[in-house]
């Protein structure tokens, strides 16, 4: 079977960047602290250029890094056009772009179009105006249902649980109207039929463009335009919202969402150096993706059904197929990616058999702890890696990914941050688990070298970091070459080097149902093993793999590079 095959391969030079580019993501609370607060922020991340440099990768993306109350960890921006005071200052994150680009990386920074906290300056305005006002034309105020409108405007839920309609007290003290939170209660929804609305976030856009950003990526693309009337969810009993729901939503992937992309692409190309958008689109089917991936639209989104695959070569297969298959006929690059701050880390998930089923307490979205084994899931990991590397288009790499750092899963109670653990009635603990502030340190001080406070001891940082943190440090894996650091260094350095890796053709190798294999070009191999120890192919040259072999055989759960003859 032949995937892509008929793609002719221009030299890397020639392809617009974002077609092969490893972008690392950047958690900013939780990379590197300089100023000692136990949080991360811009000049950690500028200290530790040199390290993302050596590394390999070609672009960061960096977390919301606006000005914010937190409650979504920026996720509820108060103000689109500065910076955090916790992270920093506009001058620090324009020397960041600066040295990131004299360093030959890119930066994407995070965009959120589809709501604004409730501290922004324009809800605050809103709550104090009357229904009907220009101030409450911005969000989506509506009146409620019901003799005194005490119900709400229909049945629509929060992703983070509960109702996504929140009743406000008017300036007479009054009960009044709602307005809509599709996440958490203080990220109130924007109104994108709004022409102010869609006026301010070209603004937004252009601002950052003029700092030298080389993209963005969108939160929740697919959800800034609800349909028309706001009709209740089609079910009797409608559950919390799954982003990537079987069923049409009202709220999810509207045709209205690709008139802002346009307009949108008309602006990035308004600019030199190639300038990009990635779709955080949570669509189905995933040949609806394309849509948004159109020459006149964006250039990338991310691969949520690849990213929810189960550590099984006949899914995964099957989902790499239907991805590929999903882009061909817009032309777009793929794009591929196992771990980001929302889901469970890939040792975990590989490990534990975590797809993307229910995920409303934290057995089914952490998996049973009891029947985790570490070691198998660390294998996974660095063999999933391997594949995801090997494959056509660009990937995305979480920090802590190249580390092979497992969930945190003892995180006191009290500590836990994400609004989910709340909302969720404190049934599932959230995300926390794989936000925790990286390890850069063997020696507990400094909270294993996340941060430059010597004192400040690994439970004080933003989350608390775990006793046994220091044993994944970046300071144990950077002179072991058999760790996952020097693996995922290994890997890129060949992938830079090698035109046929990115974007471009594959082919597959039919070599039973528990291995995936491809070739790409320049007699390229990748093999995958599910299953039990498999004989190489004859005089293949052994350009990596993820854990060693056994006399040219390859093992379960390890995959290899090869240069066929």
């Amino acid at each position: 079977m032949q995937t892509q095959s008929a793609m002719t391969l221009l030299p890397r030079s020639e392809r617009k960047w974002w077609r092969d580019a490893v972008t690392y993501q950047i958690y900013i609370r939780s990379f590197a602290d300089a100023n000692g607060d136990g949080k991360g922020d811009v000049e950690g991340i500028r200290s530790r250029l040199p390290y993302l440099k050596k590394l390999g990768i070609d672009a960061i993306w960096i977390t919301p890094w606006y000005p914010s109350p937190q409650n979504d960890h920026g996720y509820d921006v108060s103000n689109y056009m500065d910076i955090e005071t916790d992270y920093g200052t506009l001058a620090d994150a324009e020397r960041l772009i600066k040295e990131a680009h004299e360093m030959g990386m890119r930066i994407i920074v995070d965009i959120v179009p589809n709501h604004t906290s409730d501290q922004h300056a324009w809800f605050q305005a809103a709550l104090k105006a009357a229904p009907g006002s220009k101030e409450r034309a911005r969000y989506m105020f509506k009146d409620g249902k019901g003799e005194n409108g005490e119900l709400p405007p229909n049945n629509w839920n929060a992703v983070f649980g509960g109702s996504a309609w929140q009743r406000v007290t008017e300036a007479d003290g009054k009960l009044g109207q709602w307005y809509l939170h599709l996440f958490a209660v203080e990220q109130p929804d924007l109104n994108w039929e709004n022409e102010e609305v869609k006026s301010h976030l070209k603004d937004v856009l252009r601002f950052w463009l003029d700092r030298g950003v080389d993209g963005f990526r969108i939160d929740v693309a697919h959800g800034m335009v609800k349909a028309e009337g706001l009709p209740d969810v089609p079910k009797e009993d409608p559950s919390n919202p799954d982003l990537l729901a079987a069923i049409a939503m009202p709220f999810w992937d509207q045709d209205g969402v690709h008139e802002i992309y346009r307009e949108w692409r008309k602006i990035f190309d308004s600019y030199e150096g190639d300038r990009m958008a990635v779709a955080e689109a949570w669509v189905s089917p995933s040949s609806r993706i394309a849509r948004y991936l159109r020459h006149d639209e964006l250039a990338n989104s991310f691969n949520f059904e690849f990213l929810t695959s189960q550590w099984d070569a006949k899914n995964l297969k099957k989902n790499i197929d239907s991805s590929l298959s999903a882009i061909q006929e817009v032309g777009a690059p793929a794009s591929w990616v196992f771990n980001n701050h929302d889901v469970v880390r890939s040792v975990d998930r590989f490990d534990l058999g975590l797809g993307s089923g229910s995920q409303e307490t934290t057995l089914q979205r952490q998996g049973d702890p009891a029947k985790l084994d570490i070691a198998r899931g660390t294998r996974r990991a660095r063999a999933g890696a391997l594949l995801m590397l090997a494959l056509p288009g660009g990937a995305y790499i979480y920090q802590g990914e190249e580390l092979a750092l497992p969930e945190v899963r003892d995180i006191p109670e009290d500590r836990l941050t994400d609004p989910r653990w709340r909302m969720s009635n404190y049934k599932d603990r959230g995300r926390d688990g794989c936000r925790v502030p990286l390890p850069w340190n063997t020696n507990s001080a400094a909270a294993f070298g996340f941060s430059i406070n010597k004192d400040l001891k690994p439970e004080q940082a933003w989350l608390p970091q775990s006793s046994w943190w220091g044993s994944f440090s970046v300071e144990m894996q950077d002179t072991n070459k058999a760790s996952t650091l020097n693996m995922y260094r290994a890997a890129l350095a060949i992938r830079k080097a090698e035109n046929g890796l990115g974007d471009g053709p594959m082919s597959w190798i039919e070599a039973g149902d528990k291995i995936i294999a491809f070739t790409r070009p320049g007699n390229f191999a990748c093999y995958v093993n599910f299953g039990n120890e498999i004989a190489l192919p004859e005089s293949a040259a052994v350009l990596l793999s993820s854990g060693a072999l056994n006399q040219g055989k390859l093992p379960t759960d390890t995959a290899v590079w090869l240069r066929l003859p």
